[in-house]
C-alpha cells in the first residue's frame, strides 16, 4: 500500500493520531498490550508480530491491525523496521 492512500485510509477510519515509529535491528520487545487500536504501515525494514500462538512477518508496504488491549510480542528484523501507524 502507498503512504498517501494509507493516510486516506487511516482519515476514513477515524485513526487521527498518526506518527511513526522506528525501532533498532535484532531487537525483540516482549508480550505487552496498547490501550489504543493501532494500524500501521510498514515503511522499511520488518517486524513479526505475535499474537497467542500466531506469528506473522510483515514488510515494507504490508499493514497491520492490532485492537486495543490485545496481548502481542514484536521481534524486528536485520535492519530494524520504521513504520507509520494510525492510533485510536
Amino acid at each position: 500500500m502507498h503512504r498517501d492512500a494509507f493516510l486516506a485510509q487511516l482519515s476514513a477510519e477515524g485513526f487521527h493520531e498518526v506518527v511513526t515509529v522506528t525501532r533498532e535491528p535484532d531487537v525483540s520487545l516482549g508480550v505487552h498490550a496498547h490501550p489504543f487500536e493501532a494500524k500501521a504501515l510498514i515503511v522499511d525494514g520488518e517486524i513479526t508480530l505475535r499474537v497467542g500462538d500466531e506469528a506473522r512477518l510483515y514488510r515494507a508496504g504490508d499493514v497491520f491491525h492490532l485492537p486495543a488491549n490485545v496481548e502481542h510480542s514484536e521481534q524486528y528484523g536485520p535492519r530494524g523496521v520504521s513504520y507509520l501507524v494510525g492510533r485510536k
